[in-house]
């Protein structure tokens, strides 16, 4: 039997997930028969592409974006923070398999990336220990949502525009990792699973960060980063598609699917715009969403 060719296999897993929401968001959306209905569904589907998009083009969550605005929208803290995650679970995973097969395909023999695998597995795995150590109530949020987030969001903002604008690093300077870095990445794990399960964005920003201080290519942090997002948000499904979970379904159930448009899309829009440009506008985002809170 003859193979069909990886592009359009590749085509194929693309397309057609990106047919079926299509299909879901527009039929989901025209059953709005109230005017104010089909105009909260529809930010609602927007909502979920923009901080999917913004949040595969980075590595960050998508709470980046999703948190100010379910702060604005009067979500309580555990409404805001459950329906984040519940969003994340589809933008998330759309992006992390975009960035798979794109590893796989084009990646998989280049130096460039040899650290991609291992990096996902160390990070991902004490992410995950990091976010159910808050869940089992070892460890409590330190102040609240509003506050720990803005905190946050500032210092990851001026890290980067900091990174692209005045520190010098020699891209692609780096290929393996070596045991410090293994240290660096535990912690990172660790702390960032503590973090996004109190702010449901962290793990993926410090990894993104490091990773491009450290001199890694830049794509290659990228897609680290949106995996281990994936796994961490993932990891906190019992809690948060439980049926007593806080989850905000009127806006996640057009938010979520909308969401996979923008995981599948973010890496294609990436190649169309310089690293610097990227990063210069996802920090810039960022310190203002922190600021704003």
């Amino acid at each position: 039997m003859r193979r069909l060719p990886k592009r359009f296999v590749h085509f194929q897993l693309k397309v057609i997930p990106l047919f079926i929401v299509i299909v879901w968001l527009l039929y989901a959306n025209t059953q709005q028969y109230v005017l104010g209905n089909i105009v909260i569904s529809g930010l609602s589907s927007l909502l979920g592409m923009v901080g999917a998009i913004f949040a595969n083009l980075s590595g960050a969550g998508g709470g980046i974006v999703f948190i100010p605005v379910f702060s604005q929208l009067g979500f309580s803290e555990q409404e805001a923070l459950a329906s984040s995650f519940a969003i994340q679970c589809f933008g998330m995973t759309a992006g992390a398999i975009t960035w798979s097969l794109h590893y796989r395909h084009q990646h998989r023999e280049d130096r460039r990336w040899a650290a991609f695998i291992p990096i996902i597995i160390v990070t991902g795995l004490c992410a995950v220990l990091g976010l159910w150590t808050a869940y089992g109530g070892l460890v409590n949020a330190p102040s609240s949502l509003n506050h720990s987030f803005s905190l946050f969001s500032i210092i990851f903002g001026v890290a980067l525009l900091t990174q692209v604008h005045l520190v010098k690093i020699k891209a692609n300077h780096h290929n393996l990792l070596h045991w410090y870095d293994y240290l660096v990445l535990l912690a990172i794990g660790y702390f960032g699973g503590l973090f996004t399960a109190w702010l449901s964005i962290a793990v993926g920003e410090m990894l993104v960060l490091y990773l491009i201080f450290r001199g890694f290519d830049t794509a290659m942090a990228i897609a680290s980063a949106v995996v281990v997002t994936a796994i961490t948000v993932w990891s906190a499904s019992p809690v948060h598609f439980a049926a007593d979970s806080d989850v905000v379904w009127s806006v996640v159930m057009f938010a979520g699917p909308a969401a996979i448009i923008g995981g599948v899309l973010a890496k294609s829009i990436s190649q169309l715009f310089s690293t610097k440009v990227l990063k210069t506008v996802l920090g810039s985002w960022i310190l203002i969403m922190g600021l704003l809170g």
